[in-house]
Order: structure tokens, then C-alpha cells, then sequence
């Protein structure tokens, strides 16, 4: 199996664009320093693999032509992202900073990283509408060849979120030495959040 350029470009800059698993990945980089920042970047990771089996099993189908499915997911989605908004803005929510790198759980990151991309709406979409047309008319498998191209994928997402989880713990001496920069930080986060809810809220099925 060849896999394309375009493929690959693609996803790229699906990845690499701004989005919740983002956020919550560079939050944890900046309040719970390297190692709770790649265990955020591998929850999100995770986080993709119920799209992947819903698509293989046809459940994205059936949420892509169901309105009230659509609606649904959309609506929890908007929930989760101002309970994280406003988890970010308490002292001892998502942005709290420990000098020793302490703080939440790996469970903890790991079930919130989940739930971010398990209530995002445009993942199924994604696997729905995007990754069929990379598949070949003539494949032998074509479940082995959606398998192949959802593992790059999710490579692709756990590189590329676990160097922003990197970048932003490298940041946390500045953070720590300046209280006023993690209140900047905070609203700016729980503005992004609020921002991406409402962006989700706005969005139509396709």
C-alpha cells in the first residue's frame, strides 16, 4: 500500500492546527512540566481511537446522517469544553502550577485527553468523509487500509502534540518566576476554550 503525499499533508495540517487537544496539552506543559505533557499528548492520541472503530463498524455512518446523533455529541462537546474553560481559570483547575511538577493524576490526564477528542464531533466526520477517499477501489482489505491510515495518523497527532507538550514545559520557568504570566495564561486558555465551544456550537453537519 502506497500511502500519498496528499494523505499525508492533509492530516498534517489537521493536526497541527489549534484545537482543544492542543490546548490541554501545552496547559499541562506549563503547569505539570515534560512528562505530564507527553501523557496529555498520548491521551489525546487515544482519544481518536473510538472514531477509528466507529468508522470501521459503520457508526459513523449512521452519525453522519443523524441529525439528533450530531446534535448530541455537538452539545456535550460545548459542555466539556466550558467545564474546562472554567476548570482553567481556578487556581487549582487544569493551569495549576507546581515547581515540582506535581498535580493531577496520569489517569486523570489521560481520561480528560480522551474525553476531549471522544466528544469532538469532527473527528467521525473526518474519518467519514476524509480517509475513505485515500482508500483504494480495489483493495483487497479495505479495513486493513483505514487501519494503516488512522495509525498514521494518530502517530502523527502524538508527535506532533507531544513537541508542543515539550515546547511548553521548557516555558514554565518563566511562568513560575512571573505569577502574573499564569494569570494571563488562564484567561487566555479558558478564552480559547470558551472560543472553540463556540465555534463548535456554530458548526453544521456536512
Amino acid at each position: 500500500m502506497q500511502i500519498s503525499t496528499e494523505f499525508l499533508i492533509t492530516s498534517f495540517i489537521v493536526v497541527v492546527s489549534p484545537g482543544t487537544g492542543t490546548l490541554y496539552t501545552v496547559a499541562t506543559g506549563l503547569s505539570q512540566g515534560v512528562k505530564k505533557s507527553l501523557i496529555a499528548a498520548f491521551g489525546c492520541t487515544l482519544g481518536i481511537i473510538p472514531h477509528m472503530i466507529a468508522a470501521i463498524t459503520g457508526l459513523a455512518a449512521i452519525f453522519h446522517t443523524s441529525q439528533l446523533a450530531f446534535e448530541g455529541i455537538k452539545i456535550l462537546g460545548v459542555i466539556w469544553l466550558l467545564y474546562m474553560a472554567w476548570n482553567t481559570l481556578k487556581e487549582t483547575g487544569t493551569m495549576q502550577l507546581n515547581p515540582q511538577g506535581k498535580g493531577k493524576s496520569p489517569i486523570e490526564i489521560i481520561l480528560h485527553a480522551i474525553l476531549i477528542n471522544l466528544l469532538n464531533p469532527k473527528l467521525p466526520l473526518f474519518f467519514l468523509a476524509f480517509l475513505p477517499q485515500f482508500i483504494r477501489t480495489n483493495a483487497m482489505s479495505p479495513v486493513t487500509e483505514l487501519l494503516i491510515l488512522s495509525g498514521i495518523f494518530m502517530l502523527m497527532t502524538l508527535c506532533i502534540f507531544s513537541l508542543y507538550g515539550v515546547f511548553s514545559a521548557f516555558a514554565r520557568g518563566q511562568v513560575l518566576s512571573k505569577p502574573g504570566i499564569l494569570k494571563a495564561l488562564r484567561i487566555g486558555f479558558a478564552t480559547g476554550f470558551v472560543g472553540l465551544g463556540i465555534r463548535l456550537l456554530l458548526t453544521r453537519q456536512q
